[in-house]
């Protein structure tokens, strides 16, 4: 098994430019089964969660070419059934249900997987897909979805497109948003989605699709308005930048100290992260859709944090700032209000000398630890490079392992922050 070494102490200097951000580029693919036309996708980073999901593709008949960062898909759903091993690697799988649906009016797909932060159920993708028409038969292990059966004008028994509905999410979900987007632009009539998510990945899966020749209108903060068409078109396009792995690095370099310019920087999607580390003795500028971030390595205490959905503080990002809170000159109190289960990787970053309790959703984090090195096991992707973060502060030599984690959401992470000055590899 692959594993990080990791020597810490050293400044972070120098810049990064982004890529595609995960969160988008996963749904950006669903979303090309919508048509048998060429769909190329720019700047995807070559990581584990976009390679799995290239492999569904494969196996559902869809044409697929890598070349470099662009991906491009292109053909027809030969195959409605998700390959177990894959769905159950990923969670994303679950967006391919409502193109599936959409295009081919069916889909079978053993329960997604992910990263064990805790229940995410997917009642509200079931509710929502039997409003627009879809039979939904569930089994211990299984979903089997169809669209509804009708016949034709010569009395034969064919398969029918979904109809539109009036639908609102009684909690506010990305993945269900996404999967009733997606379920929803080829469906006769329109559909209104009341109470959607509205992370900046959400909007950037809208885009594509209007530019694809959906019709979808964002009706106030909360409201999608989605009037279906007959077909969709191909299309080159380039998604948003990673806020999650430009937040990574801000902590980063909050923690080390030094200056790193982030290159293709959409700073509106940053500022929950960026505030915070404007008050945790961080210098943060943007011009230009470059964002430069100067620290002395000495973050400060942050009295209360609470994460919640966008534009609130990300879940995402609280395992990087719980590790940078443990170094802090003070005592910081960090909510998880999105996962129950998002501190698992808090037993970990204790074996290198964070003083954290847990209490319910409450992480209690006594700061101004002296990380020491030792050997740590990544238990979930964000945990997991929380763990790298440590690391880089730590006095001596640290051993992340379990690194396939962190391989599902940054691209040669440790190739990244070595560039930066950082000594780190993987052996």
């Amino acid at each position: 098994m692959q594993k990080f070494e990791i020597v810490g102490g050293n400044r972070l200097c120098g810049c990064v430019k982004l890529k595609g951000a995960k969160n988008s580029v996963l749904p950006l693919l669903s979303a090309s089964l919508l048509t048998e036309d060429e769909v190329t996708i720019c700047e995807c980073p070559n990581i584990l969660d976009v390679e799995n999901m290239l492999k569904i593709l494969k196996e559902l008949g869809v044409k697929v070419e890598r070349d470099g960062d662009k991906i491009k898909t292109s053909g027809k759903i030969l195959n409605t059934e998700i390959p177990d091993s894959l769905a159950r690697e990923m969670r994303s799988s679950i967006f391919l249900i409502g193109s599936m649906l959409g295009k081919a009016g069916k889909a079978r797909t053993a329960y997604p997987g992910g990263c064990a932060i805790g229940r995410r159920p997917i009642d509200l993708h079931i509710k929502g897909l039997k409003e627009l028409g879809v039979s939904v038969t569930e089994s211990t292990t299984h979903i089997d979805c169809k669209t509804p059966k009708s016949k034709n004008e010569n009395g034969n028994v064919c398969t029918s497109k979904l109809h539109g509905a009036d639908i609102y999410f009684e909690k506010v979900s990305v993945g269900a948003t996404e999967n009733l987007i997606l379920a929803s632009v080829l469906a006769n009539g329109r559909t209104i989605l009341r109470n959607v998510a509205r992370e900046p990945e959400i909007c950037d899966l809208v885009r594509m699709l209007n530019a694809m020749g959906a019709q979808i209108k964002v009706v106030g903060s909360s409201i999608l308005e989605i009037t279906g068409v007959e077909s969709l078109h191909g299309i080159v396009y380039t998604p948003i930048p990673d806020r999650i792995v430009a937040g990574t690095l801000m902590v980063a370099v909050a923690m080390c100290g030094g200056e790193v310019q982030i290159l293709n920087c959409e700073a509106n999607h940053l500022k929950a992260i960026t505030t915070k580390l404007a008050n945790s003795s961080c210098n943060i500028t943007t011009r230009y859709g470059i964002t430069l971030i100067e620290s002395n390595g000495a973050p400060a205490f942050m009295r209360a944090l609470a994460t919640a959905p966008y534009p609130g503080f990300p879940t995402d990002m609280q395992a990087q700032f719980v590790t940078m809170m443990s170094i802090a000159n003070g005592t910081s109190l960090v909510s998880e209000k999105v996962f129950e289960n998002r501190f698992g990787y808090v037993e970990e970053l204790k074996k290198l000398g964070a003083d954290i309790e847990i209490v319910h959703d409450i992480a209690v984090v006594k700061g101004n630890s002296k990380l020491k090195g030792a050997t740590v096991k990544a238990t979930d992707l964000r945990g997991g490079s929380a763990l790298v973060l440590a690391g880089l502060k730590a006095e001596g030599t640290t051993y992340v392992e379990d690194i396939f984690h962190i391989d599902r959401g940054y691209e040669s992470f440790e190739i990244m922050l070595s560039e930066l000055g950082a000594n780190i590899k993987r052996i």
